[in-house]
């Protein structure tokens, strides 16, 4: 038997011993095994991450817990206390982006890019080159070796998109390219609607000039670089490639000359031009092979209709978004490419009523071009009224 005095002494020691425990495992940080050196046959069948992950959050807790019990104690590295509290520091900067005016200025970043990046590494080391354009083409399996024959006459100075209508993007890894290039797949939909979603200006501003181009092009006449050195020459801010005269060209302002390296002006059928600097004997290139600059683009992009897909009617529109268009829109003769005429989007569409379905995907495209026009025309008849309005509001009255 034991003395009652020996038994205190036991139970005094043992309290002690735990307070003694509980303050040291409070005072030194968590050892995370992770972090810990040692040889991977010491733990063999041991998913040292999922241990972290599971019981770091609960030794959280508890540091932190014991942390608010015992003030005046510190952590050894505890990072120091800031001059100020943050949280009590208002920011408001009002010329940050929307929706970012708590931040501070230098944390905001409102512009993005395609330039694909490493998992691991500096990620100041990631980009061996930044491409200065961008091209991008809408596309089915069925093109795939016209598109790689087109992109072999893209230097490596362009990013490379490609909007996959047909839902069969994993398909492409035969060509090379194709591992550097972005891939977006969404079934069924046109050039413009993938352009309204992916290519807003601010995902697109490092690139100078951004081709949004068809599937069916051919390009033995074409070379991007050089094509683009005669865009700057001329200064143009929103172009495309002269067309090789074909049965069913429409517009004489987009057919290839051969006696001049750029044009801007063509002379149209009877009635077709009200003005001679208006579309389409001016100011005019066609929606199957633009190229804008990124100035232009920015403007451009906002006159994309959500529900409009087909973009029939931006050509006549463009200008808008360009001062003294006639001189700064314009077809290049220098290079020029050829309308293959492959009907395989318009194949996509569904058949109604006893119509094939291209006729369907036609009928759509003829009724959006009036839907945008009007559209346009209102808005523009309600900007002018207000501004007449507002202009007769602010005039003295005698």
């Amino acid at each position: 038997m034991r003395r009652p005095s020996q038994m205190m002494r036991l139970l005094l020691t043992t309290f002690f011993g735990v307070i003694v425990g509980f303050l040291m495992g409070i005072t030194f940080p968590t050892l995370t095994l992770t972090k810990m050196n040692l040889p991977s046959t010491l733990f063999p069948s041991i998913d040292l991450a999922y241990i972290e992950d599971k019981y770091s959050d609960i030794s959280r807790q508890r540091l932190f817990g014991s942390w608010s019990s015992t003030k005046g104690l510190k952590l050894k590295n505890d990072i120091p206390d800031p001059p100020y509290n943050y949280n009590d520091t208002k920011i408001w900067v009002p010329t940050n982006p929307r929706g970012a005016e708590r931040l501070p200025p230098d944390i905001v970043t409102p512009e993005s890019d395609f330039y694909l990046r490493r998992l691991w590494g500096d990620p100041n080391e990631d980009l061996t080159i930044k491409q200065r354009y961008l091209v991008t083409f809408t596309v089915g399996y069925d093109q795939r070796k016209n598109i790689d024959t087109v992109l072999k006459k893209f230097s490596d100075n362009f990013s490379i998109m490609l909007f996959h209508y047909d839902g069969r993007a994993s398909e492409w890894e035969e060509f090379e390219w194709s591992k550097r290039a972005i891939h977006v797949s969404i079934r069924k939909q046109t050039k413009w609607w993938y352009a309204k979603r992916f290519l807003h200006p601010d995902i697109v501003a490092p690139y100078e000039y951004i081709f949004i181009w068809d599937e069916d092009l051919g390009v033995e006449h074409f070379d991007s670089e050089k094509y683009l050195a005669v865009v700057k020459k001329h200064g143009l801010e929103i172009s495309q490639p002269g067309l090789e005269p074909y049965e069913g060209l429409t517009w004489e302002m987009t057919k290839k000359r051969d006696d001049t390296e750029v044009h801007k002006h063509a002379e149209e059928r009877n009635g077709w031009c009200t003005d001679p600097n208006l579309p389409p004997c001016a100011a005019f290139v066609e929606i199957m092979a633009p190229v804008f600059s990124r100035k232009a683009w920015r403007c451009v992009w906002h006159m994309i209709q959500n529900d409009l897909v087909h973009g029939w009617g931006l050509d006549f529109a463009v200008r808008k978004c360009v001062q003294n268009a006639h001189e700064k829109i314009g077809v290049v003769d220098a290079q020029w490419i050829i309308h293959q005429g492959v009907p395989s989007l318009g194949n996509q569409g569904q058949p109604e009523r006893g119509k094939q379905p291209w006729e369907g995907v036609r009928e759509r495209c003829r009724r959006e071009w009036t839907m945008f026009q009007d559209r346009l025309d209102d808005a523009e008849k309600a900007y002018f009224e207000a501004s007449a309005h507002n202009n007769a509001s602010s005039r003295p009255h005698g």
